[in-house]
């Protein structure tokens, strides 16, 4: 079974965000694999454990990005492909055709992606990506199995599951719950170091960046205001409601 995981390198949830001049600075801070990616590559070797074949991890991202990708090959990936190139880093339309350059002369069974990343949050990529390679998408995945040519997945619906079958290939995006990954062992992050890195250019996928332009741009980025201590009202019921009314209407102006 050949089996693609799409991931992205993301900050450290527990790294705290700056900004200046607009921009998020990233100087000194921690990058990760992006948590719902994690899942996606816990369940794809998984697969690979039960039905053989191979997982290619792959990415569009600087080289830094490359951290991300080795440690996904420690955790037992096969192979990875990186695309390099300022000019194909945009948005959630960017991101997904140049993916589909990639893999669209490839082999593969199913595809795995996270539901959404912890910096933006879109969830775009995964269903844009099945749309432009053509095949069938199922979203926030929480069980997986496949027997010959179908797949059951069960999926996160807002509370509830539903169960569904598609036949391959396909692309899932992983929701927290479908497993829990595995830790990079001593023997696979000295593995790691010797398998396959694939960098890709714009050039290499004969694409040219202006035909996929991003629809979206950033205007401005800024961080929420601080809240201030809350207010305590006291003295009789009948009086803490009409002050309580009086300062929504002329203190927080939402009345």
């Amino acid at each position: 079974m050949n089996i693609i995981v799409v991931m992205k390198q993301t900050f450290d949830t527990e790294e705290k965000v700056s900004i200046q001049n607009g921009q998020i600075v990233e100087d000194g801070v921690e990058f990760i694999i992006n948590p719902y990616d994690e899942y996606a590559i816990e369940e794809a070797i998984k697969l690979k454990e039960e039905f053989g074949g191979e997982v290619t991890v792959m990415t569009v991202g600087p080289s830094r990005a490359e951290n991300a990708l080795r440690t996904a090959l420690a955790m037992g990936a096969d192979k990875a492909v990186i695309v390099d190139d300022e000019e194909l880093f945009g948005d959630e339309y960017t991101i997904s055709k140049a993916l589909a350059h990639v893999i669209k002369d490839r082999d593969y069974d199913i595809i795995l992606t996270g539901n959404t990343s912890v910096d933006n949050g879109a969830g775009q990529v995964g269903p844009r990506l099945a749309e432009e390679l053509g095949i069938a998408h199922v979203a926030t995945i929480t069980k997986l199995s496949i027997e010959g040519a179908v797949a059951t997945l069960v999926r996160d619906v807002e509370g509830d599951t539903e169960t569904v079958d598609v036949k391959l290939p396909l692309l899932v995006t992983a929701q927290q719950g479908l497993n829990e990954p595995r830790y990079p062992s001593l023997p696979g992050i000295m593995k790691a170091k010797k398998k396959p890195m694939e960098r890709l250019s714009a050039d290499d996928l004969e694409l040219d960046p202006e035909t996929i332009k991003a629809k979206t741009a950033i205007v401005e980025q800024y961080l929420p205001p601080k809240k201030e201590a809350g207010r305590v009202l006291s003295g009789e019921l009948q009086d803490q409601v009409k002050e309580l009314v009086q300062l929504l209407r002329n203190e927080a102006k939402v009345i």
